[in-house]
């Protein structure tokens, strides 16, 4: 699942300047959205490249009744998407329809505007709940916001709708943040930000990232040998990101086993620390990306995305900034895990570290019988992509 933090930022949050001051904040921050009113689309547009999400009301719908002989509107005044609810009957501005299963589309919110696609439905009774049910039959995004907010009306919308749409929480902080992207352990889809703080706003986007993190279960493999194999052309991998002393990328020659080698965090007495590059190995071998896949180390060029991972097999993202591929002396290093054999080609160098059972180690040192961590899985792998088919890497 991917999740999404959205930034309100309607009139309800002060006049231009009060918005403009959030917004840039929520820019700085990295959010995905801004939920603003129509007529500031244009303004947001000029601030930052983000999705821009617009209110549509009774009176923004009443513009487009000849839509059809209106001239067409500039494209930085369009919204990504259109969201009605607000001063309507989703916000309680307007009455609940008498018959809540005659609105399970739009219709009662978009008042003829079809270009909307999302709807906003504050909870303010059991019955709220059912509209934001029968509003998101038809809505891409479907946006709650809780009124003495309790989990309950969340668990139950994501019971009932998560497939259906787009599930946004509203929110205030990054602890109710964390807590809608956990709730039911499938989470919202997305929380709607309602804050000035930009802390607090910088804090939500880091709560939606670990909440997307993949986590690995490494494992052990006893290195069965080391030994001199010439030269290779070698890649470093240089991230717009500084790792930890604990991270750094799964590498390996066999798809189904990749090697964890560490960062080059660590100084020492001929080179200073580069803790933004991983030294991976020879072009012809794998590197994890997100989301599970794979790419050669050949493939990889500057704005790419790689998968870092630490000791503990915790994941995130980092941007490819360059790649330096030279040629280097190299060694075979050779493991089992579960009576399986796998392999990859490291460069001969001090600097080269894997994660051993007694902790960082220079491929220089490695012997047979040390144990290293990797990540394991018995599949095969075609174009990157895991797949069930018989095939043979030696």
């Amino acid at each position: 699942m991917t999740r999404s933090v959205w930034l309100k930022a309607d009139d309800s949050v002060g006049d231009w300047e009060t918005r403009k001051r959030r917004i840039t904040a929520g820019l700085e921050a990295g959010v995905d959205w801004v939920l603003v009113d129509e007529s500031d689309v244009e303004r947001v547009r000029s601030l930052g490249d983000v999705n821009v999400a617009a209110f549509r009301t009774d009176a923004d719908a009443s513009l487009i009744d000849n839509v059809e002989e209106a001239e067409e509107p500039d494209d930085a005044a369009l919204a990504d998407t259109y969201v009605v609810g607000k001063d309507g009957e989703g916000d309680g501005t307007v009455d609940l329809p008498g018959d809540l299963s005659g609105s399970a589309d739009l219709t009662t919110l978009r008042r003829g505007d079809n270009r909307a696609n999302a709807a906003y439905v504050r909870i303010l009774a059991k019955e709220y709940e059912t509209f934001a049910e029968t509003a998101a039959q038809d809505a891409d995004y479907t946006i709650v916001v809780g009124e003495d907010w309790t989990i309950i009306p969340l668990e139950n919308l994501i019971a009932r709708i998560g497939e259906e749409t787009d599930l946004i929480a509203g929110v205030t902080s990054a602890d109710e943040a964390r807590a809608a992207f956990e709730t039911l352990e499938i989470g919202a889809d997305g929380v709607l930000l309602d804050s000035d703080d930009p802390d607090e706003i910088r804090r939500t986007v880091e709560v939606r990232e670990a909440a997307e993190r993949e986590s690995l279960d490494l494992k052990w493999a006893e290195v069965t040998s080391v030994e001199r194999t010439g030269m290779a052309d070698r890649v470093c991998v240089d991230t717009g990101s500084l790792m930890e002393h604990d991270e750094g990328m799964l590498v390996g020659s066999m798809g189904r086993g990749l090697f964890f080698v560490h960062a080059e965090t660590a100084e020492s007495p001929y080179v200073a620390s580069r803790p933004f590059r991983v030294n991976a190995g020879a072009v012809h071998a794998y590197v994890r990306t997100p989301g599970g896949g794979t790419k050669y180390l050949s493939e990889l060029k500057s704005g790419d995305e790689v998968q870092v991972v630490d000791t503990e097999g915790r994941t995130r993202e980092a941007i490819v900034g360059r790649v330096k591929i030279e040629k280097r002396p190299m060694f075979r290093v050779e493991a089992t895990v579960e009576d399986d054999r796998i392999e990859t080609l490291l460069q001969n160098a001090e600097t080269i570290k894997v994660q051993t059972r007694e902790g960082r180690k220079a491929v220089t040192d490695l012997e047979p019988g040390d144990e290293v961590l990797l990540y394991y899985e018995d599949t095969a792998r075609h174009f990157g992509e895991a797949v069930e088919e018989s095939i043979i890497e030696k």
